[in-house]
Parts: C-alpha cells; structure tokens; sequence
C-alpha cells in the first residue's frame, strides 16, 4: 500500500475540520501527500480554491474538436479525482461538459462526490448530458441571471442566475454564491478559459498544470492570461514540481 493510501482515510477528514496532524507528518516524507496538505482544514485555515489543468507539451488542453479525454495519463486523472474528493463543490465550464459528458463523480477513489457545478452563462448545454440526469451528486447550472427563473431545474440541476460580466458569469459571484451554500474548498477542474478567467480574477489560492509528453501542433489553448508587456512585469511563482507517470505537475502557490 502506498503512503497516499494509507494516510487517505485521514486525508479526508482533515479537509472536512478533523486534525491534520498525521497528514503533516506524512506529508514531510511523501510530496504526494504535500500536494494535498494545503486543502486540509487546520493547515489551510478559511476558504480554498484550487485550479488545475491538464495539457500537452505544446499547451493544449483538448484538440479543436474537443477531445480532451485523456491527454495525460491515468496517475493525474486519479490525481483528479482526488481532489474531487477533497473538496466540497468542483467548477466546470459547458464546453468541457460538452466534449466529455464529464459526471465529475469520485467512482476512482475513496470519497464522497462534491457539488458539481457547470457554468454554463448562455444555457447551451442540453439536458442529456450524464451529470443532469445520473443522480450521483447534487448538481448546480449557473447562467445569466436574464435565462434563470426562481426555483428552476434543468433535469436533476438546480438553475441559478448570477451576473454576467463582458460575456462571462462574474466569478466572484460564482465563488460567494458556493461559499454562501457552505463550500469551504472549491476545485476548479477547467477547461482552459475557466481556470483563466479564476486565475485572471486573482480568485486562485493554487494552480496546478499538469503537462503531458505529447504534442497537438494545434487545439484549445490551455492558460490564457493579459498581456505582460515587459518580462520583468512577469510575477514569478512559488512553484514546485512532482512526476507523475510520465506527466509533469507545477504545483503552484499563488499567495507564496
């Protein structure tokens, strides 16, 4: 049995507020079991927000026709589901549902299954798609407030209306409505204009990119972020880096 194994049953608790004790002291000899250290409850303190990605050497998350599943190999999905099991409510946006029927369920790991919320601000995903309709977990679509009625569902999803800023839900609005519904840790697993719109918002308390070896030549881009107009302008980040397979994770702490 690994030491991620082992230590998991403690993991979980100490993300929902038991002690973290023994996952700090597993976590000064395991660096997979440091990587998750930030999401427990006594060392992460408030709220946590968590981005990650998964991408091509060449920067890609998913070809242009969507494909996306799955660019790295099987440890960084387990990795995924990890920390939808550690979090309280994970954060997609349509076109990742779209290109994978994503349920956003832990059916890999140990763990119960988080709030899965879909943005979805124009309301174009239908109501077929397996997390609307599969029961696994409660289920938010968060739209513009102008396409939500009070009370509505869409399949088994709860609608909810939030403002929309330059074409995109406020994501400050999105996190305050999760924290409000008693979210402490939130997990948002993509796609790239997401993660970038978090990011971009400085909404972010980590970023995690894990890189594949192979290479798409072209494809939905992964981060997207404003300009730096000089190099020096370029904030540097607090970043360490673990294997995974044959991935590469950059484990990045926004606020170190």
């Amino acid at each position: 049995m690994s030491e991620i194994e082992r230590i998991w049953p403690q993991l979980l608790a100490a993300v929902r507020g038991g002690s973290a004790d023994a996952v700090q002291a597993a976590a000064a000899n395991d660096p997979l079991v440091a990587l998750y250290l930030p999401l427990c409850g006594d060392a992460g303190g408030g709220s946590f927000t968590i981005g990650h990605l998964a991408q091509s050497l060449d920067g890609f998350v998913a070809t242009r026709r969507g494909e996306s599943m799955f660019i790295t190999g099987d440890e960084n999905v387990v990795h995924m589901h990890r920390l939808r099991a550690l979090c309280d409510a994970v954060v997609v946006g349509a076109s990742t549902v779209a290109a994978d029927d994503s349920r956003l369920t832990t059916r890999l790991v140990p763990g119960p299954n988080p709030l899965r919320v879909v943005i979805d601000p124009r309301r174009r995903l239908p109501a077929s798609l397996r997390l609307f309709s599969d029961g696994a977990a409660p289920t938010l679509l968060l739209c513009d407030e102008a396409r939500a009625r009070s009370g509505e569902r869409f399949g088994g999803a709860e609608v909810v209306g939030l403002p929309v800023r330059d074409g995109r839900l406020d994501y400050a609005a999105v996190l305050g409505l999760l924290r409000g519904r008693g979210c402490r840790t939130v997990f948002v697993e993509g796609g790239g204009a997401t993660v970038s719109g978090f990011l971009a918002a400085g909404l972010l308390d980590r970023l995690q990119v894990t890189v594949a070896p192979a290479l798409l030549g072209d494809g939905l881009p992964g981060l997207r972020l404003p300009e730096v107009s000089r190099l020096a302008d370029a904030a540097p980040l607090a970043c360490r880096v673990l294997r995974m397979g044959d991935d590469v994770l950059f484990d990045c702490d926004l606020h170190g």
